[in-house]
């Protein structure tokens, strides 16, 4: 039996001195290594069984292994002086398996022979001798130096890839990952500078975001946010396991701050406030009704579920970020150390200096300031609800005998009207007022000629933007409604609203037309109305539009001819809310014969023909135009209506319950809303004389401005209610 010697040459042992030879001949010294198994089995080389000849043949019969020093005993080859030790013979890798280069952590691929040999003595070891290989080959023997009893042939090795341990199994993705490295240096770099370099700007986003549209400047985003000079250098002197959970930990908390960040901005640019974190959550599903009567089913749930998917990615992507950024400080310290240490000082001189740029300070603490800001709010928030409870319980009519109240309107007719939107933008806002104030003038006239007048203020509503029924509790109740609390608490009490006013005298019969009330109305008792009706009852076959679920005028005409128009015991108090002027006002419907009404079908036509609603509530100026419009058609449908139907026992109060989304209103509008008061007998607005209002539907610029919850004391106070707490 045969064996091949290893194709790396063993050291030169002739007597010609190393410095003797040429420098490509020289053979350097190895390091001594540690004496282990591994570095002995390493050691035994798969010299001659004999004395080598030139051909690296054994000498016939002999089989015994080789020893521990790499010598048979009775070889006929040179020794080893114990002074000069050759290097020991390292086993190849045979030939015809090529030998590729080990990636080095660093992603950079090593030809060192240690890597080699360690690759070498990994892989599976021959128990038994083995026989010669192919043509040049060699293989490595067996780490022991006792006797085989057997021989098996050797295996060729498969050839090696990049990021391949040796063993049978694939390659974990780390070392592919390697591999990848090694072939593309300059890609792999550049992947993670701009990975790296991107979380860096999400987090700095996330630090320095405002939370309404109007703060987003450049300026806002060249500062120092002090939060991350404090978060790197918690990081920094962490251990690893407990940075990576306060890395991960910190990014949630900045994804959940962006988000709440988003949710202001959504609710300054519609209501005209800051999201609640106790009260606005109740707010999502009319949000979502919303959308679903506005764009469609569909459409409504591809946006919740890009909503959704949108709030986890950035959650984890935030967390990634922070956790990558706490990983690149950990492995260079003394520059992030002295990193934070710079920035801390910069943005403590410019704060102590005052130092701005484009009039915004360079020195941020601006999510700081945001976590106590709404930390503050949601305490103010619980503190108000149990003040508000209390303030609720006390009433300046709430005990006055039922033949005291409204005395003064006994026999009249009473319809109180919310119009949708209705606010003072609309009357004095440049785009949209020349056509509501011709409306206006038109409609007055029509009224005058009619035989009626009118005197017209301003209300401060409770809301802004949406949440009617803030605006419609607040101006019956007297009460401020300013946030769903206050609306539970005083809808689930037994507050005196000025319907429910007419109902305990005793002398109206009430009733309310609510066409956007599509399910079941709970409050419909709370306000004192012996019956509803909502758009199921008011038999309705049109098409809806958008929101609205039917244009005001059939809402009208279907009022006088269910309600209004038949025989009663008692004249009518009638509380009626018209929603054509709903956001996102398109389409619009049109005022057709009165005669063509009908059940509502004729307006299919006109609902085809309008304009969609996708592009109009993206676009400001639209939006303006088509809110005017609206108005424009809400007024008319509701004068025409008066004008044909009303008399000379007829009183009509109509006011807007809010202001239109800033997107119409504008960011710094007032929450004014225009109100009148229109009837025929004189005597009735003779009582309101004193109020200082302007004769007409159009209120001037300079009408007196009251809080709408003071409208119910002083419009009972005027019309004959007596005060008893």
């Amino acid at each position: 039996m045969s064996f091949n010697t290893s194709s790396r040459q063993l050291p030169d042992t002739d007597e010609t001195p190393d410095e003797a030879r040429p420098r490509e001949a020289r053979t350097p010294d190895a390091p001594a290594e540690p004496e282990t198994p591994e570095t002995a089995a390493r050691a035994t080389t798969t010299g001659p069984a004999g004395a080598a000849g030139p051909s690296g043949t054994e000498a016939p019969g002999d089989s015994s292994t080789a020893t521990e020093s790499g010598a048979r005993p009775g070889a006929a080859g040179p020794t080893e002086s114990p002074e000069e030790s050759p290097e020991p013979a390292k086993a190849t890798v045979p030939t015809g398996s090529p030998e590729v280069a080990e990636p080095t952590d660093s992603g950079e691929p090593t030809d060192s022979p240690q890597v080699a040999e360690t690759a070498a003595a990994d892989s599976p070891k021959p128990t038994a001798a083995a026989e010669p290989a192919e043509s040049g080959g060699s293989v490595e023997a067996a780490g022991s130096a006792e006797p085989v009893a057997a021989a098996e042939p050797a295996v060729p090795a498969e050839p090696a890839v990049p990021g391949d341990e040796g063993a049978a199994s694939p390659a974990p993705v780390k070392g592919r990952w390697r591999g990848w490295r090694a072939r593309y240096p300059v890609a792999a770099r550049a992947l993670t500078w701009t990975t790296t370099g991107l979380a860096a700007v999400l987090v700095l986003f996330a630090l320095l975001m405002p939370n309404s549209s109007a703060g987003f400047r450049p300026g806002e985003f060249v500062r120092i946010p002090v939060e991350a000079v404090f978060g790197a250098a918690v990081l920094i002197v962490l251990p690893r396991r407990p940075r990576v959970v306060v890395a991960a930990a910190g990014g949630l908390l900045l994804g959940v701050l962006t988000i709440l960040n988003l949710l202001d901005i959504g609710f300054n640019e519609y209501l005209g406030r800051g999201f609640n974190l106790v009260l606005d959550w109740s707010l999502f599903a009319d949000a979502r009704a919303y959308l679903q009567d506005t764009l469609g089913k569909q459409a409504t749930l591809g946006i919740v579920v890009a909503l959704v998917l949108f709030v986890i990615v950035l959650l984890a992507v935030m967390s990634l970020a922070v956790v990558r950024l706490a990983g690149l400080m950990s492995r260079h310290t003394v520059t992030a150390t002295r990193s934070t240490l710079v920035l801390g000082t910069v943005w403590i001189a410019c704060a102590a200096l005052g130092v701005q740029v484009t009039g915004v300070p360079v020195a941020s603490d601006r999510t700081a300031k945001s976590v106590e800001d709404r930390t503050k709010r949601v305490q103010a928030t619980l503190r108000d609800e149990a003040a508000f409870a209390k303030f609720a319980k006390k009433d300046a009519f709430g005990n006055t005998p039922p033949d005291q109240l409204l005395t003064d309107l006994r026999g009249k007719d009473m319809m109180i009207t919310f119009i949708e939107s209705y606010g003072r933008s609309a009357i004095e806002d440049p785009v949209m007022a020349p056509g509501v104030d011709a409306t206006l003038t038109a409609e007055n006239q029509k009224l005058v000629k009619a035989g009626f007048a009118a005197k017209s203020g301003w209300l401060t509503s409770a809301t802004y933007g949406g949440s009617s029924w803030l605006g419609h509790s607040t101006f019956l109740s007297g009460l401020w409604i300013s946030n769903q609390q206050r609306y539970r608490t005083v809808t689930a009490g037994d507050h005196l609203t000025l319907t429910k006013a007419f109902k305990k005298s005793g002398g109206w019969d009430t009733v309310g037309v609510m066409p956007g009330v599509q399910k079941a109305w709970p409050e419909s008792k709370f306000y004192g109305l012996d019956k509803v009706y909502d758009s199921h009852k008011l038999e309705y076959k049109g098409p809806k539009f958008s929101w609205s679920t039917m244009p005001d005028q059939y809402a009208l005409t279907a009022f006088q001819r269910l309600v209004h128009g038949k025989k009663h015991d008692k004249p009518l108090m009638s509380e009626i809310i018209l929603t054509s002027s709903h956001q996102p006002w398109a389409p619009i419907p049109k005022l057709v014969p009165q005669d063509q009404v009908g059940d509502g079908s004729v307006y299919n036509a006109i609902e085809k023909a309008g304009k969609n609603p996708a592009g109009i509530i993206t676009d400001s100026t639209k939006s303006k135009q088509e809110y005017g419009k609206s108005i424009q058609y809400s007024v008319s449908s509701l004068i025409n209506y008066l004008v044909e139907y009303g008399n000379k026992n007829t009183v009509l109060i109509f006011l807007g319950d809010h202001q239109p989304i800033a997107r119409v209103s504008g960011n710094h509008a007032s929450r004014d809303v225009p109100v009148s008061i229109v009837a025929k007998d004189p005597k009735v607005l003779d009582k309101i004389a004193d109020w200082g209002w302007t004769d007409g539907l159009q209120p001037e610029h300079n009408a007196p401005v009251w809080k709408m919850s003071s409208f119910r004391d002083r419009f009972m106070t005027a019309y004959g209610s007596t005060p008893a707490p």
